[in-house]
């Protein structure tokens, strides 16, 4: 074992007591645009950080829960290390019933645990484990997201703003969004969310010859749309439609929801062209069709410089005894691409290890959580 042997025993000795924040944070249900539920979770964080003496910084929103980041060895000569997750949740308070967390089996169930709170609190474990050995070589920055869940609409981005600023000069940056023990993410999809509106001409069913259905070309457009499904590519999916007001009515109106995935600028550049031209086109004649971004993720491009900071974590883990990991490529969106778009370089899910994300089933491994704090840890001592 390298140079964290004590530091590793501290963590192992402190892990029950993280469990019980674990349950805490949890219990404190989050969902994105409940703001003032989303700030009780985040000033229980950082009620908790400063009875351990860390810093404290917070940015007021109006709309979003108040992101802030809380640092150990403000101050210290080294650049720091910042850990980063989320908050906030997808589901209404109460969905997951009464008591919305608990444990069984050596699993821990409830709204978060996963996604991403268990990170958040592995990455406090990991700080309190070095505070309490005495490391004071560099500041430890845990920087907390409040509305990830929904790309950042209401902050307008501003959340993600303060994560960059944060994360600025940083030796690592790591996002705590749930992980698989010997993986790690270099590269992300992007996410492009579009409401299409498609006005057709309203007529009784009887006359249906003279109208022009607006759900039938929202349905030539909807195919043509899903055409898309290259796993390593651009996918397409549609999620949502609404449309029609009885059904002896040929509809004069249809939306639906557009959310397309993609790897690369060029790819995104490709999809949107591709995009316009399916909506321009006119399959059923008499219909106008409107296309409206609701909003986009950028992708997480695997840069040389996203690699090399793999290739020395995975170095550190390795001398550490802390198994070695894959670099691995995911489909869905995170900070970390927002961070690797603004020039912090960034990898991604350090954060606990479990499943079923952004359902009533999400669970993570509760052994998983003092995993995760060493090897937070060990990047800290170690970058």
């Amino acid at each position: 074992m390298g140079k964290c042997k004590q530091l590793f025993e501290r963590i192992d000795e402190l892990a029950d007591k993280y469990v019980g924040v674990w349950e805490r944070v949890c219990s404190l249900e989050s969902p994105t645009a409940n703001k003032a539920a989303v700030d009780a979770c985040g000033e229980y964080i950082m009620e908790l950080s400063r009875s351990l003496g860390y810093t404290v910084v917070k940015k007021e929103e109006p709309l979003s829960g108040d992101p802030f980041y809380a640092e150990l060895n403000t101050g210290a000569a080294g650049a720091p290390v910042c850990l980063s997750g989320h908050i906030d949740t997808v589901h209404e308070i109460g969905f997951f019933g009464t008591p919305a967390v608990w444990i069984e089996n050596g699993e821990i169930h409830g709204p978060g645990v996963t996604d991403c709170k268990g990170g958040v609190v592995a990455a406090l474990l990991a700080m309190e484990a070095l505070r309490d050995v005495g490391f004071t070589a560099r500041p430890v920055r845990l920087v907390i997201q409040t509305d990830e869940e929904t790309s950042s609409r209401g902050s307008e981005k501003r959340t993600v703003d303060f994560m960059a600023e944060a994360g600025r000069g940083s030796a690592a940056f790591l996002n705590l969004e749930g992980g698989v023990l010997g993986q790690l993410t270099v590269g992300r999809k992007g996410i492009l969310r579009y409401r299409i509106d498609v006005t057709g001409i309203a007529r009784h069913s009887s006359m249906c010859m003279d109208g022009a259905s607006a759900i039938r070309e929202a349905a030539y457009k909807i195919i043509e749309l899903e055409k898309w499904k290259d796993r390593f590519g651009v996918t397409a999916n549609v999620g949502k439609i609404e449309g029609g007001t009885s059904v002896n009515t040929v509809p004069e109106r249809c939306s639906f929801i557009l959310d397309i995935r993609y790897k690369t600028a060029r790819e995104r550049e490709e999809a949107e062209k591709k995009i316009r031209q399916i909506v321009d086109t006119v399959y059923v004649v008499g219909t106008h069709s409107e296309l409206i971004k609701v909003s986009e993720r950028v992708s997480m491009e695997r840069t040389p410089e996203v690699m090399a900071l793999f290739e020395r974590v995975r170095e550190i883990f390795l001398a550490e005894g802390l198994g070695d990991v894959s670099p691995e490529e995911r489909t869905g969106g995170s900070d970390a691409a927002d961070m690797v778009s603004r020039g912090v370089v960034a990898l991604d899910s350090l954060g606990v290890e479990g499943g079923y994300i952004h359902s009533s089933q999400e669970y993570a491994y509760v052994s998983s959580l003092a995993e995760c704090a060493k090897r937070l840890a060990a990047v800290v001592v170690n970058i």
